[in-house]
């Protein structure tokens, strides 16, 4: 019998065995297996990160927002700025956060904190397999956007934001290589990620460069550039323009958008006094892969003659710069820079061919990376012991007891952690650096934290009644020799320090 004289009942069943072979063939591919792997990787490596000083003050700001249906715009926490009005810019991510934990508590955050770390490595894996065209090779890149990324892994927004920093790499190269149409994504995307991390703005820096470079046409030696089709470049232009014009989909408007150049231009003790926005040290393995893989860049066009196209070269150069002068743009850096490494490299390995892929060989190993999942979990023990740990769990406990009461001085960072635990007690300060910043508390802290003058000083102009320090910290070594105050409480983590009545 002809295959079209066959009743539509086999013909149908043929088509979705042939459907399911093809499924089954991509789901169990050895790209899927590798992702698999990336996946075990992430969660291994933010199992012990749960606990970040920032998270919890962005929970408490997600939890307002999805309690009162409102957005708050003055700061609400702290004593010291005067309820100094305050820019919103992560609210969506704030949300987002606070929504895991409605679910789940410490699990759904946990959970949260698994998902889109393992999103952004997979993401990166793609981005560098589609550029490079190499499935294997592109192991090469998600690797090192791990690496680099280790610098910033944890329950805060800028995961969220650098995620669409690579989801957008993405839909660049496909609007490039497959359908313009795809540059029609862009706009949508900003106006997401305009509300959810202020890397947006780094974004369009990245739009504009690729959208500049498109016009030019030459060959330096190994730099090239080459003119993309008129309607490509019209496309992505229009593109542009819409991706600005949904930036002001905000609830804030103006100040939204310019929050970024807000933060470096007007929040200079932020930038001097914040660990994270401190030059590279290079006292870490990381640090130093930072410049390998930078001078890899630089040198694998001379050695092996390839071509570095003027958009790798403008976009990486500019990460690189920003990686070197603040510590937590080294995971943009890795972002940029793995897939033009696995370009380079793309012809150093052979091909993946799915024709020679082995489904039952992949499949064990899928299964097996689940296992490792599942057991790399953390409990929810293993959770509130490194809150406690981090945290001054039992002090906020004694203060709750006791009764304390008046204006409390505390530490950088356990700001985060007073306002989600102890919300009766407003802070002194926290991780939102920019408000106290622009109200000059930052600059004081950080004289006072340094010893810089004498501890009275900032006590007196700030009418302190007690201080929750950490146990290690230069002040709790100072404390006891500062005439009228003691302290009344001490554990391994915090001290409290009170002033004598």
């Amino acid at each position: 019998m002809l295959l079209s004289e066959q009743p539509p009942v086999a013909l149908n069943a043929q088509k979705a065995d042939a459907w399911l072979i093809r499924v089954s063939k991509r789901v169990f591919s050895f790209p899927v297996v590798l992702c698999a792997l990336l996946v075990v990787l992430t969660v291994l490596t933010v199992r012990a990160r749960f606990s970040d000083p920032d998270m919890w003050w962005h929970l408490k700001v997600g939890e307002i927002i999805w309690n009162t249906h409102t957005i708050p715009r003055t700061d609400l926490f702290s004593f010291t700025t005067n309820n100094h009005p305050w820019i919103p810019h992560e609210w969506l991510s704030e949300v987002l956060i606070y929504g895991a934990y409605r679910i789940g508590g410490y699990m759904g955050l946990m959970t949260w904190l698994c998902v889109f770390p393992s999103l952004l490595i997979v993401a990166a894996y793609t981005l560098s397999s589609m550029y490079s065209g190499n499935a294997k090779v592109a192991l090469l890149g998600a690797l090192a956007t791990w690496l680099l990324a280790t610098v910033g892994l944890a329950i805060r927004p800028h995961i969220i934001g650098y995620l669409v920093l690579t989801c957008e790499l993405l839909i660049v190269h496909l609007g490039r290589t497959r359908d313009r149409r795809w540059f029609f994504l862009l706009p949508p995307m900003f106006g997401v990620w305009v509300n959810c991390h202020g890397s947006f703005f780094f974004g369009l820096g990245v739009l504009a460069v690729f959208l500049f470079c498109s016009f030019f046409d030459f060959r330096i030696g190994a730099l090239v550039c080459y003119r993309w089709d008129t309607r490509q470049r019209k496309m992505l232009a229009a593109a542009f323009v819409l991706s600005v014009a949904a930036l002001f989909v905000n609830p804030v408007g103006l100040k939204q958008v310019s929050y970024p150049v807000d933060v470096m231009t007007n929040q200079s003790t932020g930038l001097t006094a914040v660990d994270e926005w401190q030059p590279l040290k290079f006292d870490t393995s990381r640090d130093f892969a930072v410049l390998g893989l930078a001078g890899l860049l630089l040198l694998i066009p001379l050695l092996r003659r390839t071509d570095l196209r003027l958009e790798e070269l403008l976009t990486v150069g500019a990460g690189f710069g920003m990686a070197i002068l603040h510590t937590r743009m080294v995971f943009v850096f890795g972002i940029l820079a793995a897939p033009v490494l696995c370009r380079l490299l793309s012809d150093t390995w052979e091909a993946y061919d799915p024709a020679r892929d082995h489904r039952l060989p992949n499949l064990f190993m899928i299964v097996l990376s689940l296992v490792a999942i599942g057991m790399g979990f953390p409990r929810l023990n293993e959770l509130e012991q490194q809150v406690r740990q981090g945290n001054p769990v039992r002090a906020v406990e004694f203060l709750q007891s006791s009764g304390m009461s008046g204006r409390m001085l505390n530490e950088y960072v356990y700001g985060g952690y007073l306002i989600w635990s102890a919300p009766e007690h407003k802070v002194f300060i926290d991780g939102r650096a920019d408000v106290y910043d622009w109200t000059g508390v930052l600059q004081d802290f950080a004289v006072w934290a340094t010893l810089q003058q004498q501890p009275e000083v900032l006590l007196k102009k700030y009418r302190i009644d007690f201080c929750l320090l950490q146990r290690q910290s230069a002040m709790s070594r100072v404390f006891p020799y500062i005439p009228g105050w003691k302290m009344v409480y001490t554990d391994d983590v915090s001290n409290i320090f009170a002033k004598v009545q």
